[in-house]
């Protein structure tokens, strides 16, 4: 299978370049793939779509202000993108110009904040080491910037629109951004009706910004991600999938997360760890039975997830109606209901 097989027209002026207000009112295609039915609705209608007893699986992730600006004490100016922290100090990064950070290197970001080159990766990727006088994450907070994707290009006005209402735990570098589209009202709403909310964790990483490079799909390699189900996640999952309740995923990220911890029985374990599952057709679904998510890259990986649950002719098709009807995609796009 081939990557070109997942590509689709997308006229640039559909690429959205800033968030949507309110969240919820993004509008939302419904696609039902037993029937094969599209319904264009608005992201608040979620509710009419839900039961008492199903199971919304969100990622509670928070992004950090992972892109930060430094220079070498030669006056050369270098970025950073944080991609994944290894210890206290140390971190996976991702830098421009890469030839600018050779081992031994030093970068310096601010008057409390500078780093070491100590390792060289491939394609920009470096470790290095951290000197900080604070809390490091104030530190990022102070001089960071959101690390938007390359296919926006407006100013992010204000650092929370990149962030979900219900984000916890700091380590993306990335949103779950199917997960923008829900405001504090709509979910205790969706509580309201019984609809129960678990949470798991997957920090978005580098993977999001690579696009695939090899013609055939098999030859691409994922980037790890840190992922984590807790106890009371898996308990809650598993009886909802006993008792013959859908689960459904906010997002991509939520569905990597379940198909990473669901064994071939389709039970669900608890723990954390580091996954590089590519979801792909064939591939079967042992845990997620319906998903929200945004319109993702042509030719990437997250396309081929979605072609593997509704197929890719029908997943091409959905695209182009998307297209078509002038609806909004990627990180600050309009959004699909997957049933």
């Amino acid at each position: 299978m081939n990557k070109s097989d997942f590509y689709y027209d997308l006229p640039p002026e559909l690429i959205a370049q800033t968030p949507i207000e309110p969240r919820d009112s993004a509008k939302l295609l419904v696609y039902d793939r037993h029937n094969k039915e599209k319904r264009d609705c608005i992201f608040r209608d979620l509710p009419q779509f839900l039961h008492s007893g199903d199971v919304l699986v969100i990622n509670n992730t928070k992004v950090l202000p992972a892109r930060i600006y430094g220079k070498k004490p030669t006056g050369a100016n270098v970025e950073f993108l944080l991609h994944k922290r290894i210890n206290l100090t140390d971190w996976e990064v991702l830098v421009r110009p890469a030839r600018k950070a050779m081992i031994g290197d030093k970068i310096i970001f601010s008057d409390n904040l500078d780093a070491t080159v100590l390792k060289i990766g491939e394609e920009g990727i470096r470790i290095v080491r951290f000197a900080y006088d604070g809390v490091f994450e104030d530190i990022l907070n102070s001089i960071g910037e959101m690390p938007l994707p390359h296919y926006i290009h407006e100013k992010l006005q204000d650092k929370d629109s990149y962030q979900t209402v219900y984000a916890k735990v700091d380590g993306s570098s990335a949103a779950p951004t199917a997960g923008l589209h829900f405001t504090p009202e709509l979910i205790d709403k969706i509580k309201s009706m019984g609809v129960e909310i678990v949470e798991v964790l997957l920090h978005v990483g580098l993977g999001t910004f690579r696009p695939v490079k090899t013609e055939n799909i098999l030859d691409h390699k994922m980037h790890s991600e840190y992922y984590s189900v807790s106890e009371h996640a898996a308990e809650r999952l598993n009886l909802a999938k006993k008792e013959g309740r859908r689960i459904i995923a906010v997002g991509t990220t939520s569905v990597r997360v379940l198909e990473s911890t669901t064994d071939e029985t389709g039970h669900i374990n608890a723990g954390s760890g580091n996954t590089e599952i590519f979801i792909y057709p064939p591939y079967k679904f042992k845990a997620v039975d319906a998903l929200i998510t945004n319109f993702h890259l042509p030719e990437s990986t997250l396309i081929m997830l979605i072609s593997a649950l509704c197929g890719r002719e029908e997943t091409l098709n959905m695209y182009k109606y998307a297209v078509d009807h002038k609806y909004r995609f990627f990180s600050f796009g309009d959004a699909m209901l997957i049933l």
